[in-house]
């Protein structure tokens, strides 16, 4: 019977942010496989944490697949952490669980903090939907087309930036973001969390001294908002009831089903909801 291959979310900055789950599999685990070891081991020594670790990083993919691999099929438990966040979000992370997938070992994620998440929810802009587009291409040609190609996302999109590079990567983004509003986050969860708002040329404006990693909320574009439904609340409260009362789903999967009729976000019918409770309507 192969192992688990457990994809465990570490803090972001804040070391106190991270789930009693979390700490949990990282104990009980056969090994961890680690994006950087040298990290990792200060996050483990935190916490009083002894699990065996090896490194699985972008340059070591192709030879660590197969013995991580091996390992799981041999009954070992592995947990699978990136460097910070949420593993498979701009690290080999996924790689690893389609592999896992591909031959039928058990994935059991353990949620926690997310960088995207994290600045998408401070950046008060809509998230349904938000895109999460990675790191921009280092070569200047190669990142120019890559913020084209960004710019035609309509919808809230969020990437990230390394220190020495966010300034040229927010001047060359100048002529393709016009008109959108940007939030960028500088050491999220940590003591000297920064988010700077505005356009794009005010954002650069108030960069500060380049240090730690970025994440860039970029806002959506103008009339992207999607169209909503005429139809009086009225009509979505009493849909709602017809459909938890006659449906087969749930109350989240009504609330859901409705926002998507009538062109209103799923936040907006739950209240909605919640007033006709209270009004007796």
């Amino acid at each position: 019977m192969p192992g688990t291959l457990f994809v465990v979310a570490t803090p972001i900055g804040n070391l106190e942010d991270i789930t009693l789950r979390a700490l949990r599999v990282l104990r009980e685990a056969d090994v961890i496989a680690a994006e950087d070891t040298r990290r990792t081991a200060k996050l483990l020594s935190h916490h009083a944490i002894s699990t065996p670790t090896l490194s699985f990083h972008e340059h070591n993919t192709r030879s660590r697949l197969p013995q991580i691999l091996a390992r799981l099929e041999r009954g070992q438990n592995v947990a699978l952490v990136t460097d910070a966040g949420t593993p498979g979000v701009s690290d080999p992370g996924v790689e690893l669980v389609a592999a896992a997938v591909a031959q039928g070992i058990p994935i059991d994620p353990i949620p926690g903090a997310s960088a995207p998440l994290v600045a998408g929810i401070a950046s008060g802009f809509s998230l349904e939907p938000m895109t999460i587009l990675g790191f921009p291409p280092s070569r200047a040609k190669d990142r120019l087309t890559w913020l084209a190609e960004a710019a035609g996302v309509r919808n809230t999109f969020t990437f990230f930036e390394a220190p020495h590079r966010i300034r040229q990567t927010l001047l060359a983004a100048e002529q393709y973001f016009v008109n959108r509003p940007i939030m960028v986050g500088r050491e999220l969860t940590k003591r000297h969390q920064e988010f700077i708002r505005g356009d794009i040329a005010g954002v650069i404006g108030q960069l500060p001294e380049p240090r730690g990693e970025f994440t860039v909320i970029v806002g959506p574009a103008p009339g992207a908002e999607p169209a909503k439904n005429d139809a009086p609340d009225e009509a979505l409260i009493a849909e709602f009831w017809h459909l938890t009362e006659h449906g087969s789903g749930s109350r989240r999967q009504a609330v859901s089903s409705v926002a998507k009729k009538y062109g209103r976000s799923a936040r907006e019918v739950y209240a909605l909801i919640e007033h006709s409770k209270k009004s007796g309507v």
